[in-house]
């Protein structure tokens, strides 16, 4: 595909790095030289310094050749009209990034389409649902959803006292036979292993699983994890991740939000109804002890500084708090955070991945996930009519290299894969898989 991507910031080039590993013709648009001096040092990406919103920038970039323009700078404006322009001069697709909520209504929604807008994209606001995802399955490091929560995926750090541990997955087989759920991948000392019948599972193991439903429960046990309710919440930055996830939670928990800005302060005591609003700095430890911070559940860090993230959420384990979820902007980050002991790390560069990349997918894909702290992605593809996955069982299937199929959804059914299942046409099949298998993956469903 011909590829356009506005940006102004690690977004944009992060989005540009993931597209091109897939051998699209990617164009970054930016008004920023230095920006464009490191991109072209880095890859081999071609590159315009600019404006988005200028005609002839867009031309000069061949916007009348691109299959998919990408607006994803920090003014939500600049990424609506750049869209605009872009399909009046030749763009088939069109996707912008917004910070406003209600540009995500409906009625909005339609409107953008009927000037030229195909999808919008809110990190802000996708980031906030994880998290409350996150606080009602406490037991999981990362959770994301298919069809509907017929398939989901979970992220589970293994515990000492697991059950599974020290056992390979033929023997936990043998002694569970009847498991709704499918282990597809491993993450042990920063690598990631597509797991075999004789893969032993080990102590701190991240263990990615695919599970239905009714396996979600067993699914813990044998990890050695238990469900926490969530009662007392604190959260850390009044940005639009905090405040979004208050305003979602507040009816339901009790919530205490710091903001070290004191007008911010004053804009979100008048947006939150049932939200305590502290004015404080939340690296102040004492401030956090005093506003009872012994007593809290879940402790959220979503300001704009990563380290803060970090060093507030290791703090409030210190304390004994039993879930912590940090906001980590910088992807370097993610993996040595998961380690030194926060539950889960949010990364909106990884959010807006998620929800463009399949866009560019040869095959339909309904949903994806870019995954925290490794370089891997769980897809949910539809099987087209007479596509090579629909001719043989899941065992004779020559499923590239780097890639797993954990379940698939018919109907309303959901259905682990195991080596003799048949996948029909229209089924919906969700796969693991690591970079290298990605543009493989998509002829099967052809």
């Amino acid at each position: 595909m011909n590829i356009i991507i506005a940006g102004d910031g690690e977004v944009g080039l992060h989005l540009a790095q993931e597209l091109a590993n897939e051998n699209h013709d990617i164009t970054i648009i930016d008004q920023h030289e230095e920006m464009l001096k490191m991109v072209e040092s880095h890859t081999d990406l071609m590159t315009i310094m600019g404006s988005p919103t200028c005609i002839s920038v867009l031309q000069n970039a061949n916007i009348k050749k691109a299959d998919l323009l990408i607006s994803v700078v920090h003014n939500e404006n600049i990424n609506l009209i750049t869209a605009m322009l872009g399909k009046q001069l030749g763009a088939k697709r069109t996707i912008a990034r917004v910070n406003n909520l209600e540009n995500l209504s409906k009625e909005n929604i339609q409107i953008f389409k009927n000037l030229g807008i195909d999808s919008l994209v809110c990190p802000e606001e996708i980031a906030a649902q994880e998290i409350i995802g996150l606080l009602k399955q406490t037991a999981a490091t990362e959770i994301f959803d298919f069809s509907d929560g017929k398939l989901s995926l979970f992220l589970i750090k293994l515990d000492e006292n697991a059950p599974v541990i020290n056992k390979t997955l033929n023997q936990i087989a043998e002694e569970y036979p009847h498991l709704n759920f499918r282990s597809v991948a491993i993450h042990r000392n920063s690598k990631t292993i597509i797991p075999k019948g004789d893969n032993m599972l080990k102590a701190n193991d991240l263990s990615y699983v695919i599970t239905k439903p009714e396996g979600i429960n067993e699914l813990l046990m044998l990890s050695g994890k238990k469900h926490i309710d969530i009662h007392n919440v604190m959260i850390v930055g009044g940005g639009r991740v905090g405040r979004t996830t208050a305003k979602k939670l507040e009816k339901d928990l009790n919530i205490k939000l710091f903001e070290i800005n004191k007008e911010k302060c004053m804009s979100l005591s008048d947006l939150l109804d049932e939200t305590l609003v502290i004015n404080g700095d939340a690296r102040n430890i004492q401030l956090l002890i005093d506003e009872d911070l012994k007593g809290i559940d879940a402790f959220i860090a979503v300001t704009d500084n990563s380290e803060t993230n970090i060093l507030t959420c290791l703090h409030a384990r210190k304390y004994g708090v039993k879930r912590t979820i940090a906001l980590v902007e910088n992807i370097d980050y993610i993996d040595i955070s998961q380690n030194i002991g926060i539950d889960t790390i949010i990364n909106k560069k990884l959010i807006t991945a998620s929800y463009i990349v399949r866009f560019t997918m040869g095959a339909e894909v309904t949903s994806i996930k870019c995954l925290s702290g490794i370089d891997a992605e769980v897809m949910e593809f539809i099987a087209k009519p007479n596509s090579p996955v629909t001719k043989k069982p899941i065992s004779k299937l020559k499923i590239p290299i780097g890639a797993i199929i954990g379940g698939i959804v018919r109907g309303n059914e959901s259905f682990i894969a195991i080596g003799d299942f048949q996948i029909l046409e229209n089924d919906k099949v969700v796969i693991f898989t690591l970079p290298e298998a990605t543009h493989k993956i998509g002829k099967l469903f052809n």
